[in-house]
């Protein structure tokens, strides 16, 4: 399997304390992907390394965080960890792009995840503006295939202010149903379009201001990420 790299975190499975595995691979371009290393990374690592990597952190871990690139790339490896995962006790949570909803279907049958972080791009209809590809419906798919499951589902969009305007977050939460909605922050830092690294991060503020407004259109929590503030409960 191909595995990029891993960090122990406690802010990416809130109220968890997770061992964080970054799988490479990605068919998209999102231009302001901030993981581009991992786009075509081919570090190898064998199941019994993370196996062994696991182990080593279990006992001060709650859970484990497969993330990417797009981990679903390699589903049938992501199926094996979490397995495991689940043998050993410790929660479960996936980040994925959703543009594989057959893949994702495998991993919520077999009932290995206890929250997804979905990254929706921006409305449905404008996908190929964003990533390249028109994969929309598929990402809707996924979102109401982790939603008839019953699992804990957080949907994020990264607030890029020359790629979305403030009515794409508004027209996108009439299109979603979670948990959780998340704007994030846009960092122009080692981002796959270099003409980004000229736009200005957005301001926290005006951030908190967007999710104040939409929030009573949302059924659900809605927070704000950013740089300066981390994770905001709006």
């Amino acid at each position: 399997m191909y595995v990029g790299g891993s960090v122990i975190s406690s802010v990416e499975f809130h109220g968890n304390m997770s061992l964080v595995l970054f799988m490479s691979k990605c068919p998209l371009a999102c231009r302001y992907c901030h993981n581009v290393e991992l786009l075509e990374d081919n570090t190898e690592k064998s199941f019994e390394e993370i196996k062994h990597e696991i182990d080593s952190s279990a006992d001060f871990l709650d859970a484990i965080v497969i993330s990417g690139g797009e981990p679903l790339v390699q589903t049938d490896a992501v199926i094996e960890i979490l397995t495991y995962v689940r043998q050993i006790g410790l929660k479960t949570k996936l980040d994925t792009s959703g543009i594989y909803p057959d893949n994702l279907k495998k991993i919520l049958d077999l009932d290995l995840l206890d929250y997804v972080s979905l990254d929706v791009k921006t409305t449905f209809s404008k996908y190929r503006k964003i990533t390249g590809a028109n994969v929309g419906f598929k990402v809707k798919k996924s979102m109401e295939l982790i939603n008839e499951a019953g699992v804990h589902l957080e949907i994020r969009t990264t607030y890029v202010p020359t790629l979305h305007t403030k009515k794409d977050i508004r027209n996108l939460v009439d299109e979603i149903e979670a948990d959780v909605y998340t704007i994030q922050q846009f960092r122009n830092k080692n981002v796959l379009d270099p003409a980004l690294e000229k736009v200005e991060v957005p301001n926290p503020h005006d951030l908190v201001a967007l999710a104040s407004e939409i929030k009573p259109y949302f059924n659900g929590v809605v927070k704000v990420k950013s740089g300066e503030f981390g994770e905001q409960i709006i």
